[in-house]
């Protein structure tokens, strides 16, 4: 397998994953004016949409077992390419509601299976190369965003083009299982225990991640008068931030450690969603997000990597068979994916409904519960006796 074309490929496939959803996110307002949404409906509608792209993930865990990560990465890619064609050129509301329920099951499909290629390619590589996948992601947050600033003068149905990208990924030479059996055992020994604790710093940061690309823009929109062409800065500012220290996240944790990186990363972030929630205006408040971004950026990419390590066993998994250790790792990443959708739910539902009469309130939650990932941080550095031991573990 032509281990560089694989990689481009997995990149590919984060980089679609984070233009549609900003595509999407930063257009949430006109969404909401066009089907006459409540902050409050518009909360319900996302929760379906994330238990739908938890569906989603549990479905890759499963079928993992017995089919690649390449097979599934292509099915997700290819029912989100459907889903938002439909959405955005819906012509009732229960027509735009059914355009979000396949894009958020797709959603689910496609986050568990190209973390899966991800980290199987790491192992491969046999260096940290995770912080890069998660920057092709946030590159294509930027670009989506940066779609919706240069077209919103142009009618919500003309975002269904940026379906065509899915699509076109879907047909990229991912990488295959080729060391062995697929029919594995179902009972995979797996120390959960430390897993636990760095999903748990996960469901944190997703918890700021989404409520920043889902209520970011909104909050421009209701807090101040901001020109709408503008709304997307929020999201926008963000995401430059964090692709700027994902792409310099290797060198960061080489140098520094990474639990140092880890909380440094939680205060900042704490501190710059007081900036957003005092900002006495818009500017300041996209000069929060942003630092916001420059805070948690390398949480996610740091979180699987961890997963995938303890997973795998010591001396990078040379004690298992080359088909068990992937067999636990992408049973680990599939389920670890879950934690997403926790955060999701924290991030897009909660910040909504706390944040139903102002979104300062509503932001307010993550500024305090961000400081979590500050004494979860040394689950990121396990020891090599959990890594040995199953105690404690559970296989269900």
């Amino acid at each position: 397998m032509d281990l560089p074309r694989a990689r481009l490929a997995t990149a590919a496939g984060f980089f679609s994953q984070g233009l549609i959803l900003l595509s999407l996110t930063t257009r949430l307002p006109e969404f909401q004016d066009r089907w006459h949404l409540s902050d409050v409906q518009l909360s319900l509608i996302l929760l379906m949409m994330i238990l739908l792209a938890g569906a989603g993930s549990v479905a890759a865990e499963t079928l993992a077992k017995r089919r690649d990560s390449a097979l599934l990465l292509r099915l997700g890619l290819l029912v989100v390419a459907v889903g938002v064609p439909v959405l955005c050129t819906a012509p009732s509301t229960g027509v735009f509601v059914a355009g979000i329920a396949a894009y958020g099951f797709g959603l689910g499909v496609v986050d568990a299976s190209t973390n899966m290629q991800a980290v199987a390619l790491e192992h491969r590589y046999g260096r940290p190369i995770l912080p890069s996948f998660h920057g092709a992601w946030t590159l294509g947050g930027v670009v989506g965003a940066a779609v919706t600033l240069g077209t919103s003068h142009l009618p919500l149905s003309a975002n269904a083009a940026v379906g065509v990208v899915p699509l076109l990924v879907a047909f990229a030479p991912f990488l295959p299982r080729d060391h062995g059996p697929t029919e594995l055992a179902t009972d995979i020994a797996v120390p959960w225990r430390p897993i636990f604790l760095v999903g748990i710093a996960m469901v944190l940061f997703y918890m700021v991640d989404t409520a920043v690309q889902t209520w970011g823009p909104l909050f421009l929109d209701h807090t101040f008068p901001t020109p709408e062409r503008y709304v997307a800065l929020a999201a926008l500012g963000y995401l430059i931030a964090s692709g700027a220290v994902r792409l310099a996240g290797d060198g960061l944790v080489r140098r520094f450690g990474v639990v140092p990186v880890l909380r440094a990363g939680a205060l900042v972030g704490a501190a710059a969603l007081a900036v957003v929630v005092i900002s006495p205006g818009w500017q300041v408040a996209v000069l929060g997000f942003a630092l916001l971004g420059a805070g948690v950026a390398v949480v996610a990419p740091l979180s699987f990597s961890a997963a995938a390590k303890i997973a795998g066993g010591p001396d990078g998994g040379a004690a298992f068979d080359p088909a068990v250790r992937q067999a636990r790792v992408d049973a680990v990443i599939a389920r670890f994916n879950q934690f997403n959708y926790i955060g999701a739910l924290l991030g897009s539902v909660l910040t909504g409904l706390v944040g139903a009469d102002s979104l300062r309130i509503g932001f307010a939650v993550p500024m305090v519960l961000v400081l979590g990932i500050v004494p979860l941080a040394p689950a990121f550095a396990p020891r090599v006796a959990t890594l040995v031991s199953g105690r404690g573990s559970s296989t269900s």
